[in-house]
């Protein structure tokens, strides 16, 4: 790692997460409380024991690191729980420089006799609007010239569900009960796009994308082509979580059939050992996958620590398929995707990055500017050139305070796109 590439200057930094999961993102405290509040029982009343029992630093499989959003789902029932950790979640980021988020989130999974689909996704803005207002008419935006923060949310479908997941999702699934469970959750997929778009226009919400979220093995993505088609004529954006839990095909499967213009994920998006179909040259489908991908900057949300957690394979950070992204010049950005769960945040997950790829400040520069030119800012496309020229600005500032040398003299970072 260079010497330049300190944590208080990482910390510094501008940064974004596109990709970052509210009922995986409380403050371990707030947690305990709002069980407390709520009358969820935890398996430990304690943020140790909480640490000890269900959070940790590595899990046994991806069964194991859900394991927690039991508990996370079940004190975020009502609207007010919602909007204080939504409230947290902005504050959290702010605190380490993250200026721009999109939190994802299910709301399907927060419906319930006393909370409907506008009252969850509603709860959700006020909460990060409040801490908007809060941090952009402080001093630190109006006298000290930082950039202001901004979010956007991204509304998740699920791919697959059962009864258990929620009570929305038990009342659709016994409301059916002669359809096939994959057009159930199909259902459910355009249901939430068709909600999406309407409570986006009706409450000037700014929703900015859809999501296709949960197991991938065994659901593919082209089950819910009916929802993101629907997205898609709504100038929703869209990205899929791909190529997690499975191979190559479910990231084309994501860019062809679902439109997606970001993917979630995507580690194995250079591996043709997990591609199914054995009639094809298997190589030649990565490299013209990869290619599309670089060629339109189809950006992956890159998340280090949950796959080094849910990925049992997976033994070292440098082991990860972000030193290869990197060479190839794909566009990446570093999330955190769930910052309970995985123990982390955007800070740490540059570090890791900086010190297991090598990274120079110059790559960083890169990774960080990509998150606010690939979001999906929820302003018009002037006032978002107008946001990553503040950004880049204001990145340079820090660049000269701390002394550190990105090496950009030839590079043109002005253009958003």
């Amino acid at each position: 790692m260079t010497s330049q590439m300190t944590e208080d200057f990482v910390k510094a930094l501008p940064k974004t997460d596109l990709h970052v999961h509210l009922d995986g993102s409380l403050r371990l405290p707030t947690l305990i409380q709002l069980a407390k509040d709520r009358n969820v029982q935890l398996p430990s009343e304690t943020e140790e024991g909480m640490r000890e029992l269900v959070f940790k630093e590595r899990y046994a499989s991806l069964g194991d690191y859900l394991h927690g959003f039991k508990y996370t789902g079940s004190v975020l029932q009502d609207a007010e729980a919602l909007e204080q950790v939504s409230y947290e979640l902005a504050w959290d980021n702010i605190h380490e420089g993250v200026l721009y988020i999109e939190p994802r989130f299910a709301p399907q999974l927060h419906v319930n006799a006393k909370t409907d689909l506008p009252a969850v996704i509603v709860a959700v803005h006020r909460g990060l609007k409040r801490a908007k207002d809060e941090y952009n008419r402080s001093e630190a935006v109006q006298v000290h010239g930082r950039p202001p923060f901004e979010y956007g949310l991204i509304i998740c479908a699920m791919r697959m569900f059962s009864e258990g997941f929620s009570h929305y999702y038990a009342q659709l699934i016994n409301s059916h009960p002669y359809s096939p469970r994959k057009r159930v959750f199909a259902m459910a997929s355009l249901e939430l796009a068709q909600a999406t778009v309407a409570i986006k226009r009706e409450y000037g919400i700014p929703i900015v994308g859809f999501d296709l979220a949960g197991q991938e093995n065994g659901f593919p993505a082209e089950d819910h082509v009916e929802a993101y088609q629907y997205a898609h004529k709504h100038f929703l954006k869209k990205t899929v979580h791909a190529g997690e839990a499975y191979g190559p095909e479910s990231i084309f499967q994501a860019i062809t059939d679902l439109h997606a213009d970001r993917i979630g994920h995507g580690f194995n998006l250079l591996s043709p050992w997990l591609i199914q179909d054995d009639h094809v040259d298997k190589q030649r489908y990565i490299t013209d996958l990869t290619e599309y991908i670089a060629d339109r900057r189809i950006t992956l949300e890159v998340c280090i620590t949950s796959n080094l957690q849910t990925m049992p394979n997976l033994k070292a950070i440098h082991h990860h398929a972000f030193g290869d992204f990197l060479q190839r010049r794909l566009s990446v950005t570093f999330c955190t995707d769930n910052r309970l769960v995985s123990n982390t945040s955007v800070t740490r997950e540059l570090m890791l990055a900086i010190d297991a790829f090598n990274m120079t400040p110059r790559d960083v520069k890169h990774c960080l500017i990509y998150g606010f030119k690939r979001s999906f800012f929820p302003g018009s496309y002037i006032e978002k050139r107008r946001y990553v020229r503040d950004i880049i600005d204001y990145y340079e500032r820090v660049e000269r305070e701390f002394g550190v040398d990105a090496e950009h003299a030839n590079d043109d970072l002005s253009d958003p796109e």
